[in-house]
Formats: structure tokens, sequence, C-alpha cells
């Protein structure tokens, strides 16, 4: 069973859908969720959970439990051949973020690892 919350999150409403797991894992001490869309060759997009929110993301706190980002990247070069699997990401300059902002973001936790998935 999910929990649905809602946050402000640049200029777009983000619903935040969270497991009961997420919910009792994250009472263990705050949560950054980082929602990566990811602009090279393809466009790929991700959830990550680093200890600490990037400067340049678009953040938003949820509560005292979570802070929701949102970052936008991109590599420099394109080369998908011989491809490295972390190459040097900068910030992705978006001239209108809002479309870009994701619409919703499910988190959940399960045998010890933090997932989550996000849309629009």
């Amino acid at each position: 069973m999910q929990t649905l919350r809602h946050l402000r999150l640049g200029h777009r409403d983000l619903e935040v859908r969270l497991t009961r797991a997420a919910q009792a894992a994250m009472a263990a001490g705050p949560l950054v969720v980082e929602m990566e869309l990811y602009f090279s060759c393809l466009i790929r997009k991700r959830v990550l959970f680093p200890v600490a929110a990037h400067a340049d993301a678009t953040c938003a706190r949820l509560d005292e439990h979570l802070t929701v980002c949102f970052r936008p990247v991109m590599t420099r070069q394109c080369a998908i051949n011989g491809a490295q699997d972390s190459p040097e990401l900068e910030a992705f300059p978006i001239r209108r973020p809002e479309a870009f902002l994701p619409k919703w973001l499910a988190v959940d936790f399960r045998h010890g690892n933090w997932s989550g998935e996000f849309g629009f």
C-alpha cells in the first residue's frame, strides 16, 4: 500500500508515492531523493539516493524526513562505443524547466535498498 503526498517542486506539483516500507525506513534518518534526467546520445531517467543534494538541483522538502530533488544533467560528448559507466556530468540548462519537471515520484525500500521511479 502506498501513501500519497504532494509537494511543490519548482513550478509544478509533484505527487510522491511512498510505500509503508519506505515510510518506516525514513524514520531512521532524513532521506534525499534525486530524480536525474540525463541528456546525452539518448535520454535516461533514474532515481538516486545521495547523501546530500547537488548544489545545481531543484529541491523541496516534503517534511523533516524527505527532501526531493530534480537534476537535469548532460555529458559533453556522445560516445556510445566505449562509453564510460560514469561519465563526467554537468548541469543541463533548460529554458523551460517546468516542461521537464516530473509529475510523480514513487519510492520504496526493499531488502535494505532504496528504489524509485518517476514519470511525466
